[in-house]
């Protein structure tokens, strides 16, 4: 059972990478795509390319940062079995939450790019508050799962681990 729970610990280190990395990169593939025809569509145009895309494309970018940053954290609780299972349910829920939100940020800024290509260039600022408001998603998922590390019962474990 202890050798479960360990493995349980380490797979969760892959999982919360996953779950960010992939999140991010169907964030960035949405709102890329979205870009790319809005670029051809100004040079087609005869219009200056915009760079405010570039931005909306990259916000998805963050996710993978906030589970590496976990991952940093819980690396050190990892070789203690009895974290395993704490350090799975991180990884599933708080991996889940930055998914989601990567995710969802990059079909708001796709909709964002499509939004200034056909207007103009007007709304800028309410995409972006629009797409804050995704990333608020992962920066609670981030901050719940430090306050989780960073629990008591976590503290004790890792202290008893060492003794």
């Amino acid at each position: 059972m202890e050798d479960f729970m360990l493995i349980l610990g380490k797979m969760a280190l892959g999982l919360i990478m996953g779950f960010g990395g992939l999140g991010s990169a169907l964030g960035v593939l949405a709102a890329g795509n979205a870009a790319a025809g809005g670029w051809a569509k100004e040079g087609k145009e005869g219009r200056p390319l915009s760079g405010k895309f570039t931005g909306l494309v990259g916000m998805p970018v963050s996710q993978t940062l906030y589970c590496l940053i976990l991952y940093i954290m819980m690396v050190e609780y990892a070789s203690v079995a009895a974290n395993g299972p704490v350090l799975f349910g991180i990884a599933i829920g708080v991996g889940m939450c930055q998914f989601v939100s990567a995710y969802a940020q990059g079909n708001i800024g796709g909709a964002g790019v499509r939004c200034l290509v056909e207007n103009g260039g007007k709304g800028f600022g309410n995409i972006v508050v629009a797409m804050g408001i995704a990333e608020s998603i992962a920066l609670f998922a981030l901050v719940t799962g430090i306050l989780i590390l960073n629990s008591p019962a976590m503290v004790k474990i890792a202290e008893a681990a060492v003794k």
